[in-house]
């Protein structure tokens, strides 16, 4: 293949090159001939004035539409480009596949439309910075964004009357431990030409970082309620990944009502994600709120062959966040369903604290029980759902919002916990009937738990937590019916919050 990283003694006249053969095996191919030398990050090199825009003119640097790859009539997808500047520095090659060949992409300067900033050099070898996928999402006649890869390994979906907020990511190594994080990034493209009438658009990506360099294939699907991305990703590690997260999502959390103390803010939530939805191998559906934690926190939930897990934005009104601008009841939910036996590990889930909406401090993924071995291959195949939510369970009620409180009872002051659920099976209970609040807690005491109902299908359970001398209790709730069998999902929290 005519890439830089590849072929020794490489230079600017390789992009004029004839095309290549291009299979599902040549990104493969790249990967492990990458991880059997040295890392060798791209270039970082930006002629002036590129080198040192700032981030409001590096916004000025728009992509023409009209410029845009696959206009033909009947294409279901159009392709456009980032340039490169501000932080998005790496030079990213592309390459388009057409027909079984593929052929490097150059840069060219009238693509863009930089409004009052000074144009950089018209040089094919500069590349590009990353690139986004348009389709008809919300209708038949309008092509809007669908995804977008930028930055790292970072890349982020939309479904029909979403905007965008979570990420998703290649890999994920080192999040929330001691140390710096490594970030692989995807340094090179090959967007597979769109047949018309398929429904599908196909991507395939070079991983690379100090530690491994990967393939990966991702198949697209605008479904209109969600946004399917099948992924299908090998890994090639240069050193033993102990640490490896794999399916990894990153999103945001500031607070909400389970989680504002000291929050001095007209908003009553906000947020990306409110959070963490596991099915795991035995078939139970877990619910775990996400917090702003004082200090970093991990939380690990073992498993073998996992089912699905995700960061969901369950609040979808208006009024459950009153930001006219931020539209966080329009963030998407993301949802990673494996595909084949993953085998044992555990769901990892990491909150560090922030005092903003404007950094992602929430990360979940996949952590393999064995270190992932270093020369050799391991290959991971998900499926990744972009939608409003993803009950998996829909008999099973699920929590809609978390509360916690101070309780006041003989004089003493425990900890109040309301849950509030609905849907499912439960929401169809005769009136006479009376479901058991299923409760516990690692330490300490719980006392009177109770469910209730509320009114328009809506339940809610509660109860008291006495902790005692514990400094720290993870607490466990659901609600039962008659014979014992699960009527809501299981709520899962810690104390302290």
């Amino acid at each position: 293949m005519p890439l830089l990283l590849a072929v020794p003694g490489w230079s600017a006249s390789a992009m004029a090159e004839a095309s290549t053969p291009f299979d599902d095996g040549t990104v493969p191919s790249l990967a492990r001939a990458l991880a059997a030398r040295a890392y060798a990050p791209p270039s970082r090199e930006l002629p002036p004035p590129l080198d040192d825009i700032d981030y409001d003119q590096f916004r000025d640097y728009r992509f023409r539409p009209e410029q845009a790859l696959w206009r033909e009539a009947g294409v279901p997808f159009q392709a456009q480009l980032f340039h490169r500047g501000f932080i998005f520095k790496e030079r990213i090659e592309l390459h388009l596949v057409d027909d079984g060949s593929a052929t490097p992409l150059p840069y060219r300067r009238e693509l863009f439309d930089f409004g009052p900033q000074t144009p950089p050099p018209d040089d094919p070898a500069l590349a590009y910075a990353g690139l986004r996928l348009h389709a008809p999402v919300n209708s038949a006649d309008h092509f809007d964004e669908l995804i977008v890869f930028l930055g790292a390994s970072y890349f982020r979906a939309v479904a029909k009357g979403l905007a965008y907020g979570l990420s998703a990511r290649g890999l994920a190594l080192g999040s929330g431990d001691p140390g710096p994080e490594e970030f692989p990034l995807f340094r090179a493209f090959w967007l597979e030409r769109p047949a018309r009438g398929n429904d599908a658009a196909i991507v395939h990506a070079l991983l690379d970082g100090p530690s491994v360099a990967g393939a990966y294939r991702f198949t697209i699907r605008p479904m209109g309620e969600e946004t399917l991305v099948d992924v299908d990703a090998r890994l090639y590690p240069r050193v033993e990944l102990r640490n490896a997260g794999i399916a990894p999502l990153t999103s945001m959390f500031e607070f909400d009502a389970g989680d504002r103390a000291g929050v001095d803010d007209f908003r009553p939530a906000v947020h990306d994600s409110d959070g963490l939805s596991l099915l795991n191998g035995k078939g139970e559906q877990v619910w775990r709120p996400l917090r702003n934690p004082a200090q970093i926190e991990h939380s690990g939930f073992q498993d073998t062959r996992p089912r699905g897990f995700g960061l969901m934005q369950r609040k979808r009104d208006f009024a459950d966040f009153q930001d006219a601008e931020g539209a966080y009841e329009k963030r998407p939910s993301a949802w990673v369903e494996p595909q084949g036996d993953w085998g044992a590990g555990e769901v990892h889930l990491v909150e560090l604290p922030t005092g903003n909406e404007f950094g992602d401090n929430i990360v979940a993924f996949w952590r393999p029980k064995a270190p992932l071995a270093a020369g050799r291959e391991h290959r991971f195949r998900y499926r990744l759902h972009w939608c409003r939510d993803h009950l998996w369970l829909p008999q099973l009620a699920h929590v809609v919002a978390t509360r916690s409180g101070e309780g006041d009872a003989d004089g003493t002051r425990p900890r109040l916990f309301v849950i509030d659920l609905d849907g499912g099976r439960l929401a169809a209970l005769p009136a006479d009937a009376a479901p058991r609040a299923e409760a516990s807690a690692s330490a300490g005491e719980l006392r009177n738990p109770v469910a209730y109902r509320l009114g328009n299908g809506r339940w809610r359970m509660s109860f008291e937590l006495w902790p005692g001398d514990a400094t720290l209790v993870e607490l466990r709730a659901r609600l039962l019916d008659a014979s014992g069998a699960p009527l809501s999902e299981t709520w899962l929290s810690r104390w302290p919050a």
